[in-house]
């Protein structure tokens, strides 16, 4: 887009829109597509979220997904932080209790002296998977996510052993020192109140959980106790499809809703070109159950999304938004983030 097509856009959009934005990828594979190139796919998007100057750049955990090739989040993180040079790069989430505190330590470590000043570290407590893929992973730790607290601290321990009661017996290095800011990730209220009383900065997970996106936002800033921040910083992230025109965006944003109809009826796969007709798809109850998942996904034209992500950052307070965009075309995909930045 040169710079009189970026003029008229933004005067066709209405007034800037002020909120920072950042991109949530979990590297989607679609249908006919393969783990490769989805991981250059990232990278590309990537790099294009940085001349669009988005704020950073996170990859989810997630495992036994056919849809998702970001399960390895620490090696795909040093892949873009290494094509990139100035967007953050981070997890969004790592879920810590899937892994050893102490290798989340040392990943991060070394991403934080690889690539300094450059690398988040959002920790969530779900397991990202199947309860069986779960069990997998964790091995004899058996871990479910009740001692998230105590996993959390033993990781900032490594981190800064100054935070640690007794000297410890095991260090991690790399991670000891590294500057890796820590946010918590939630779906609900659990996180929220933790990141309220540990001062931490909080991301809410609005692109599946919409209904308690208000809440629990509500619930960490009006509990929110200083200590890593002076003052709360709440992020949401959000479902949005941008394209020319509102009929296009509706066009496109049927890949995602196929996506979620599948886990919906727990029979997943890649993520599907988009159709043109949904309902031939769908049973009206799972129209609406798709719909309380997606409640708060957006799809439009410039000036369609430009006023409901307004409206979105009111509502929910956030002081910066993460955009996922379930989109199969991949040149369509980095034209929904480049419509998205000039808003």
């Amino acid at each position: 887009m040169t710079q009189g097509e970026k003029a008229e856009h933004r005067e066709k959009a209405g007034p800037s829109f002020r909120v920072p934005l950042s991109v949530l990828d979990v590297s989607p594979i679609i249908q006919g597509g393969t783990v490769a190139e989805s991981l250059r796919n990232t990278l590309d998007l990537a790099q294009h979220a940085e001349g669009l100057q988005y704020t950073r750049y996170w990859l989810a955990e997630h495992h036994n997904s056919p849809s998702i090739a970001s399960s390895a989040t620490s090696v795909v993180i040093g892949h873009v932080a290494g094509g990139t040079s100035t967007i953050r790069v981070g997890a969004g989430g790592i879920m810590l209790p899937n892994h050893a505190p102490l290798v989340i330590a040392e990943q991060f470590g070394t991403l934080d002296a690889l690539y300094p000043g450059r690398i988040d570290l959002g920790l969530g407590r779900a397991p990202g998977t199947d309860q069986l893929t779960a069990a997998a992973l964790r091995g004899a730790r058996g871990t479910n996510g009740g001692n998230f607290p105590e996993q959390l601290e033993q990781l900032r321990a490594y981190m800064d052993p100054s935070r640690a009661e007794a000297a410890m017996a095991v260090r991690a290095i790399p991670g000891e020192g590294a500057q890796v800011p820590i946010w918590l990730l939630g779906s609900s209220d659990f996180s929220a109140m933790l990141a309220a009383q540990l001062g931490l900065p909080f991301a809410f997970a609005g692109h599946f959980s919409p209904t308690y996106t208000v809440p629990a936002m509500k619930l960490y800033r009006n509990n929110f106790q200083p200590g890593v921040l002076d003052e709360p910083y709440g992020m949401v992230a959000v479902n949005v499809v941008a394209a020319d025109t509102d009929q296009e965006a509706a066009y496109l944003a049927t890949s995602m809703q196929q996506l979620f109809l599948s886990f919906i009826r727990n029979r997943p796969g890649p993520l599907p070109p988009p159709v043109r007709d949904m309902e031939a798809l769908w049973s009206e109850q799972e129209k609406y159950a798709l719909q309380q998942q997606l409640g708060s996904s957006i799809a439009g034209g410039p000036a369609t999304v430009r006023e409901k992500l307004s409206a979105f950052a009111e509502a929910t307070g956030a002081d910066e938004i993460m955009i996922a965009a379930h989109i199969y075309d991949h040149g369509a995909r980095k034209r929904s983030y480049e419509i998205i930045a000039g808003l």
